[in-house]
């Protein structure tokens, strides 16, 4: 048996739009039809970014913590922070302590908001333009920290019609079958048999690859005996 010897396979965006066109029953035949076929393209790696945790888009990144100072805005391209610690620089060993991501409530109800030391909590407020990390208490002027964190970045956009999609080799069939998908709205109304059953196929394409997308770590549950009331 001859096999290729090669495990390389992608699809640029000019094969995908074409083989999404032939599943939704339609031809793409003008450069409209290629920039409509784009900007699906974009609402569908925005769609993902809805859908679960993206394992490859998980990066980790680090903020510098000036004194009292307790809001930093993050990157532009974080869709969400799934975790953090902050680091004590120059203490030996080096020392990383969790942080607890808390809510607005606890934020805002806070009777010391102003209270400095070793930052503890964080609240992120998503804002439009970038989140932006409130800590607690504020750095305080005994060490210099940093804060170590890891984000859920979004997915590169489409860009120029012969760059390929910014997803592991796994998540080709959802992708073109969610492409087919939205095309198919637009351009197969006549049909809408046709449309449920390609939006059926992505969500199975979605779900098949979503399972395989995740943590494989085992889950220890230990419980704590200082939550415990002995009467």
């Amino acid at each position: 048996m001859t096999t290729s010897g090669t495990t390389t396979f992608d699809l640029p965006f000019t094969d995908a739009i074409e083989e999404a066109f032939e599943r939704a029953g339609h031809e793409s035949r003008s450069g409209y039809d290629m920039r409509t076929a784009r900007r699906s393209i974009n609402l569908l790696f925005a769609d993902w970014a809805n859908r679960g945790v993206n394992l490859w888009t998980i990066e980790e990144r680090t903020q510098a913590l000036t004194e009292s100072d307790g809001e930093y805005t993050l990157g532009t391209d974080v869709v969400d922070v799934i975790e953090q610690v902050v680091k004590l620089v120059g203490s030996s060993p080096e020392a990383r302590y969790n942080m607890t991501r808390v809510s607005i409530t606890t934020h805002a109800t806070r009777t010391n908001p102003t209270t400095t030391g070793r930052p503890t909590e964080v609240w992120y407020d998503r804002a439009q333009a970038a989140p932006v990390a409130h800590i607690w208490p504020l750095p305080d002027a005994t060490g210099s920290y940093t804060l170590y964190y890891w984000v859920l970045r979004r997915l590169d956009d489409a860009g120029v019609y012969t760059n390929t999609a910014d997803v592991p080799f796994r998540f080709l069939p959802a992708f073109i079958s969610g492409l087919a998908f939205m095309i198919a709205e637009k351009k197969r109304q006549d049909d809408p048999n046709l449309i449920a059953r390609l939006e059926e196929r992505y969500d199975k394409d979605w779900a098949r690859a979503a399972e395989e997308d995740r943590e494989r770590a085992t889950l220890s549950i230990v419980p704590r005996s200082s939550s415990y009331r002995v009467a």
